[in-house]
């Protein structure tokens, strides 16, 4: 007999830290309050494909926008050792290293940048609210153009209060599949880099061709838990609330690696299975530096390379004379990838009656049909981090956004139109939302889930049946993750 679930109890629990959220799946009958509707509202028929649900506008349903105080993230996760901390702190700073070509600018200190690159500096990048997040409030990309003597031209994408932003090209121009990184910037001019005169793409012919998309930068907050989530865990989690799923038109699958098989779970798409991964890949299409992950130059004028390769690379030291073996130290991507393991989540703030009421209407409307709540990890290597459940909000698997957020980009096999669920932990302080960055406006955002094919269709189609209060109510829960 196929197992129905229905919701039974959710509460909130407050303590010096936050919100916690927990709650009982029981067995029985299915009930409107999963997934079925707003409160008091009968089950909607999922919309058309062709027809968008209408959104409602109650009078003074706004985001409350960016919330003040403390940062509550960029911090260790509780129960690391002494050892850990320290290596967490000495990655920090190499996270917040700027890179200039070789290494000789004053106050660039790192080595490898270009010839191709989107920003010198992984911290510039993930700003927001601290080392490690998303995009900051001022864009670090346009003093970047003509640091140090270069000769950019600032793209009309990339504005000083806009979010920072990659590019991607679409098409190649045979028309066959391209959906790579383009990077902004280029090294001509800098006077670390005599001799280069390569030239940047040419965006403003690819913008009137329709054939640009944007992507942000993703917050990495608490991602070593989420890399330590077992895959029969994850596929278990997302298995539970099938039943309920279904009867929203959520479907659901995960990107996986074409190696092994595994799950992935970082990116827009979920197209890196590993946050060593993600660093390798990041370093060297980001900040154009090669590296033991990825150790090909991506440019191929010779003029333009200036270091040996790989340019990050673990380094070899002997300490004493004689035959003793020789010490090895990491090289960045290593610290990257271990800083990000060891970032805490970001800590949610004090519940109050009107966020109670808000999980509530999250729950009610079949927000968590992607955005569950919360996993555990399985046994970790480091200390503290076995068997801890934590909130991200998210099933880490992609789902078909319809053609209103479609980047018509395919990686692994998440197609042009499928997106990971984005974590919600954090997103009270962050500034810009959905993948290309295209609005500060929590409200919009959510909206722009309804179109055509979504998934989040009928989801979409509850929340614009709420009454103002219960949309507000939501929007001020989101806003104190």
């Amino acid at each position: 007999m196929q197992k129905r679930l229905r919701f039974a109890r959710a509460c909130m629990l407050t303590s010096a830290a936050g919100v916690f959220v927990s709650w009982a799946v029981l067995s029985g009958s299915a009930s409107a309050q999963v997934f079925g509707g707003p409160p008091g509202a009968p089950n909607q028929a999922p919309a058309a494909p062709n027809q968008p649900p209408a959104a409602q506008n109650p009078v003074g349903v706004k985001d409350p926008g960016v919330r003040g105080g403390a940062p509550g993230a960029g911090g260790a996760l509780q129960g690391l050792n002494a050892d850990e901390l320290a290596f967490f702190a000495a990655a920090g700073e190499v996270f917040a290293e700027v890179d200039s070509v070789s290494g000789t600018v004053p106050g660039e200190d790192g080595a490898g940048l270009g010839p191709r690159f989107n920003l010198n500096s992984c911290a510039g990048c993930h700003a927001q609210p601290a080392v490690g997040g998303s995009s900051p409030a001022i864009n670090p990309q346009v003093e970047v153009a003509t640091l140090d003597g270069a000769r950019n031209t600032v793209p009309s994408f990339i504005q000083r209060n806009g979010p920072v932003r990659e590019a991607r090209f679409v098409k190649n121009p045979d028309g066959s599949p391209d959906g790579g990184v383009h990077d902004l910037f280029v090294i001509t001019g800098r006077v670390d880099a005599p001799g280069c005169f390569i030239k940047q793409p040419d965006f403003a012919g690819q913008l009137l061709k329709n054939n640009v998309i944007f992507r942000i930068p993703t917050p990495t907050f608490g991602t070593g838990l989420v890399e330590n989530v077992a895959d029969d865990d994850l596929q278990s989690d997302l298995d539970k609330t099938l039943p309920a799923r279904a009867t929203m038109g959520i479907s659901g699958q995960f990107n996986r690696s074409g190696n092994d098989g595994t799950i992935a779970r970082f990116g827009w798409k979920a197209q890196n299975k590993s946050l060593l991964i993600f660093s390798g890949e990041a370093y060297n299409v980001e900040q154009g530096v090669t590296n033991e992950l990825f150790p090909n130059e991506r440019e191929g004028d010779p003029n333009c390379q200036f270091n040996a390769t790989p340019e990050d690379h673990t380094h070899f030291r002997v300490t004493t004379p004689g035959p003793s073996p020789a010490t090895a130290y990491s090289a960045d991507t290593v610290s990257f990838a271990g800083f990000m393991r060891f970032l805490a989540p970001p800590t949610p703030a004090r519940s109050t009656p009107t966020t109670q009421r808000g999980l509530q209407v999250f729950l009610n409307v079949g927000c968590q049909g992607c955005h569950t709540v919360s996993h555990t990890t399985t046994k970790s290597p480091f200390t503290g981090q076995s068997n801890v459940t934590f909130q991200p909000f998210s099933d880490f698997a992609v789902h078909d956004m319809g053609d209103g957020l479609a980047d018509g980009i395919s990686q692994g096999n998440a197609d042009g139109d499928e997106f990971r669920t984005a974590p919600l932990w954090g997103i009270g302080q962050r500034i810009f939302f959905l993948h290309d960055g295209r609005t500060k406006d929590l409200l919009e955002a959510i909206r722009a889930h309804a179109s055509r094919t979504s998934e989040a269709n009928q989801v979409i189609s509850n929340f614009n049946l709420l009454p103002g209060g219960d949309q507000q109510a939501l929007l001020t829960f989101l806003r104190s993750l």
